[in-house]
């Protein structure tokens, strides 16, 4: 029973990317004529030769420009809003070799659950047989964190950390598959940015 119950909890680990529905509306034939022969050049950040800090708020402007909801949570840390999840990233630029952007979601444990011997067993299993993610009991097994990393050299666009988002939602979306419901119980996602709270007038 006890081992069913760590495998319910991992159901919570996943959320599928949510995306806008595209709006239609009419387009002049010339101006769609332009628009195929001049194509939007891909938005790249260059982060070589920058420090962490500066790197981490270059980053945010870039996903701001783009129209990603986005904040700084800490002088190298940048919390951004993929679909219905989440995400940390921060920049590791080393100057004699590969720059990273660490991407982090992180999950807490219900109490119950912290001091299981299966849940530290199941989470050793998911990094030997999964390659998109990292996963790592934090807090005495408080907390669940979810690490995959991005390398590049000295730039890296905006569409590739989009699509590495999108990846590490699909892998999560496939580990649910295989579990029962009720997951959300046991384990949640912990909130990295402020909710935003109309005011009333």
């Amino acid at each position: 029973m006890k081992t069913l119950l760590i495998s319910a909890s991992l159901l919570g680990l996943t959320a599928c990317a949510a995306t806008a529905p595209s709006q239609t509306r009419a387009i002049d034939p010339v101006v769609a004529q332009e628009n195929v022969s001049a194509p939007v050049a891909p938005k790249v950040v260059e982060l070589g030769g920058l420090n962490n800090d500066t790197a981490a708020e270059r980053l945010y402007q870039a996903l701001i420009n783009a129209n990603y909801l986005a904040t700084k949570v800490a002088p190298t840390k940048v919390a951004v809003q993929f679909g219905d999840n989440q995400f940390l990233l921060e920049p590791s630029i080393n100057s004699a070799g590969i720059d990273r952007i660490l991407m982090n979601r992180f999950y807490a444990v219900h109490p119950q659950l912290q001091a299981s011997q299966e849940l530290p067993v199941v989470i050793g299993t998911l990094n030997q047989k999964l390659n998109f993610a990292k996963f790592v009991l934090l807090d005495q097994g408080a907390v669940i964190q979810i690490q995959g990393t991005v390398t590049f050299a000295d730039r890296v666009e905006i569409e590739e950390l989009r699509r590495f988002m999108l990846w590490t939602n699909g892998g999560l979306a496939q580990v649910a598959q295989s579990l029962p419901d009720g997951i959300d119980q046991y384990i949640r996602p912990i909130p990295l940015m402020q909710q935003m709270v109309p005011v009333k007038p």
